[in-house]
């Protein structure tokens, strides 16, 4: 599965806001579903909660041959959301592995899933849109490894999902060596780090979709 893949199954960019402009996190359980071309539909489950003064982000799900999960722990600070932990795991036909990062792994840079929810909580304000895009998201892999995505804020519109009706913001984001290969995401600006569909699409065509079935906040 190629880490664009995981990313779904799973998963301070310039010209932000203020972190003062931003939503305020509440914490939420919610249920998605995820449909891969030539995969069996998967159940995500995705938990944002608050303990002793950290955030905590997990994502876990499971198919007949594949399982995988992620959990990071973060802090809000005037710069933004600090990481300050993660680990994860998978295993696809019985091969998998698991790993962590510390503080200090996440010192320059944030996990995926904190620059998710950062990236989530920024979209609503930032400065993105067409004219001043594409903006840079970066953040370390599974491995501590260094990644970038472009991307772009395309707007507001109104999704009608299983889960009920929301206003959502879009954003678009690409490699910049695979500018064919797309994750759409579509956030909820009142609830940041909360996914209402996300689409991933591979040279031009439409590969897979997480659509969210459950909300409880």
């Amino acid at each position: 599965m190629s880490r664009w893949l995981l990313l779904l199954l799973l998963s301070v960019p310039p010209g932000l806001a203020a972190a003062s402009a931003l939503t305020e996190p509440r914490p939420f359980n919610a249920e998605y579903r995820l449909e891969i071309r030539g995969w069996p539909d998967a159940t995500i489950d995705h938990r944002l909660s608050r303990e002793n003064g950290h955030w905590q982000s997990r994502m876990q799900a499971a198919i007949a041959v594949a399982s995988g999960n992620e959990r990071s722990r973060f802090y809000l600070s005037p710069k933004g959301a600090q990481a300050v932990t993660y680990s994860s795991g998978y295993s696809l036909l019985g091969i998998g592995g698991k790993y962590r990062l510390n503080k200090e792994d996440l010192a320059a840079l944030p996990d995926r899933q904190t620059a998710l929810f950062e990236l989530s909580r920024q979209a609503p304000v930032a400065d993105c849109t067409k004219g001043h895009a594409p903006c840079e998201l970066r953040y370390v892999d599974h491995k501590g490894e260094p990644e970038h995505l472009n991307y772009r804020v395309r707007g507001e519109e109104t999704l009608s999902l299983p889960a009920g009706v929301f206003q959502a913001v879009t954003v678009e984001t690409w490699e910049s060596d695979s500018p064919k290969n797309r994750l759409v995401f579509h956030f909820y600006p009142d609830l940041p780090g909360l996914m209402l569909a996300v689409e991933y699409h591979r040279g031009g065509e439409a590969r897979s979709r997480l659509t969210l079935t459950a909300l409880d906040h």
